[in-house]
């Protein structure tokens, strides 16, 4: 990546981000999630009844260990299982659990010694794509074509103390939630709209889950 610009959307203007703070059970962990798209970034900082700040910063990433998931090296499997390793999940069902315990096995990635760490971003309703997939109700193509849409695009996660103190603060843009709270709004309702035809629709030549535990066997 070398030095590269970053945004993160908050309710407040964050001068300097605190290591050890954030949500336990996010996407990657805890940590300080931010995106390579302004316009991104203004969606997240507001809600239906606020307006938000983007906090620009600048990064160099020399001499950071960075572990890039939309990778060559990396499929959306080992994506996959990093979120449930990380994300609150109630796993039920004999399958759900079996393919949990596979996934774990086959595509987890000790990210112990990462400092930054690129990946999908998975909002709530995109965490129910990975529900489907473990209760057998959408194959791999289909979650990796689900995770498109809405076009929520990459995060970059500022991991470890060491990438911490490499973040510079550039400057807090304001941003009017009366513009974009529509726009993350209307994207969202299209992603969910789009998934509804994806999980209706049987992927006949697809992998499944069950076909990934059977092949193991």
């Amino acid at each position: 990546m070398s030095e590269l610009i970053l945004y993160h959307g908050s309710d407040k203007i964050i001068k300097t981000p605190q290591f050890g703070y954030g949500k336990l059970f996010n996407d990657y962990g805890q940590g300080f999630y931010c995106t390579k798209h302004l316009e991104l970034a203004k969606e997240w900082a507001v809600d239906d009844k606020r307006d938000g700040f983007v906090n620009t910063y600048c990064i160099d990433d020399k001499g950071l260990t960075v572990l890039d998931l939309n990778s060559e090296k990396y499929s959306i499997l080992h994506w996959l299982t990093l979120l449930l390793e990380h994300r609150t999940f109630t796993v039920n069902s004999p399958l759900g659990k079996d393919g949990l315990n596979y996934l774990q096995q086959h595509y987890h990635i000790d990210t112990t010694s990462c400092d930054i760490i690129i990946g999908y971003r998975a909002d709530d309703s995109y965490f129910s794509f990975a529900r489907a997939f473990l209760t057998n109700s959408i194959s791999v193509a289909q979650l990796e074509k689900a995770m498109h849409l809405g076009e929520l695009g990459e995060q970059i996660f500022i991991k470890s103390k060491r990438a911490f103190s490499k973040l510079k603060y550039i400057e807090a843009i304001p941003v009017d939630y009366t513009r974009y709270y529509p726009m993350k709004n209307a994207r969202d309702n299209k992603s969910r709209k789009d998934y509804i035809a994806i999980s209706e629709s049987i992927d006949k030549e697809g992998i499944y889950l069950i076909d990934l535990i059977r092949k193991k066997e």
